[in-house]
Parts: C-alpha cells; structure tokens; sequence
C-alpha cells in the first residue's frame, strides 16, 4: 500500500485495500470457528446456508448504499450475465461446497492457501485473455503470494506436546 515505493501503476486506494485486509481477517476467523461450529452434516447445505446469509447481507448492503437506483438489467451484455452463471455455478456452488467439504478434512491454513492462488489465475487470465497489463506491482505482488504459498504449504504443523501422564505431572508439582 506504500506509496513511497513508485512501483508505478494507478495510486492505492486506502479505504479499499484496509476493506480487504478486515475481510481477508474475517475470512479467517470464520474459517477456523467453522471447524469448531455445529454446522448441519451435509456439507450442500452448509454451504448453501452461508452463501444465502452471505447474500442477504450484501444485498442489504448494497440497497442501504443505493446501488439499485443506478442498476439496469437490460444494460447488461449477454456476455456478462454467462459469465455471472459462471461464477454461480463453478465459483459459488461447486467451489464452496467443495470448501465447506475440505476444512473439515484438512488444516485451514492449508485450504486457504486458494485464496492466495486464486489472484493469481486471475492476473494471468486478465493477462493472456483479457489484454491486460502487467505492471512492476501486480508482478511483485504475484511472486509475493505465490512465495507465501510455497511457504504455508511446505511447513510442517506443529504436532501438539504429549501431556505427562498424571503420576509424572504430581511429582513435577510436588519438586
């Protein structure tokens, strides 16, 4: 977010990079409370109750912002409403089930890590489909995520301490 940095490209926008960072927060806090949380047993229906509450929640937002007083469906292309059932289907639907599915069968650090991936298909789609530039900051930035992920994948977790047995624990106490 430095500005100091002259990596070129259109100035930062503070207010939407911090929204990003409190929602990356957010994202990872649920994330781990979902494994601790009593969630319905199918999976389908876990996630299509916290894609439901996700959208009630934006759509409110979005109406308290008066969004819809600018929006008109018949504007939009027939290209962009495929690609919005696009992003339902394989983005929403099948990908978040399969999310809901995988954090309770691995580590959320882990399962996370697609977060970080995802940008990244993003930028190189824009790229190479989309005609979009590539600047000093998105390629930095890319490198950046795509370390971090080598990182969060490669460590090993930390296996927790075996407790003393209770007869070794009192003769600790009692020393």
């Amino acid at each position: 977010m430095s500005r100091s940095l002259n990596l070129g490209g259109a100035p930062i926008d503070r207010v939407g990079a911090l929204a990003l960072i409190v929602a990356s927060m957010s994202w990872s806090v649920a994330s781990s409370l979902a494994r601790k949380l009593p969630l319905p047993p199918s999976k389908v229906m876990s996630s299509g109750a916290q894609m439901l509450a996700g959208g009630m929640f934006l759509a409110l937002t979005a109406a308290a912002l008066g969004e819809f007083r600018s929006f008109h469906p018949w504007t939009v292309s027939r290209a962009a409403w495929l690609s919005l059932l696009y992003l339902i289907v394989a983005g929403s639907i099948i990908g978040f089930t399969a999310y809901v599915w995988l954090i309770h069968h691995q580590s959320p650090t882990k399962v996370g890590t697609y977060a970080y991936v995802n940008p990244v298909v993003a930028v190189l789609v824009g790229y190479f489909l989309g005609g979009e530039a590539l600047g000093l900051r998105t390629i930095l930035g890319t490198l950046f995520v795509l370390i971090s992920v080598v990182v969060i994948t490669m460590t090993p977790a930390k296996k927790p301490e075996a407790a003393l047995p209770v007869e070794d624990a009192t003769e600790v106490v009692g020393s």
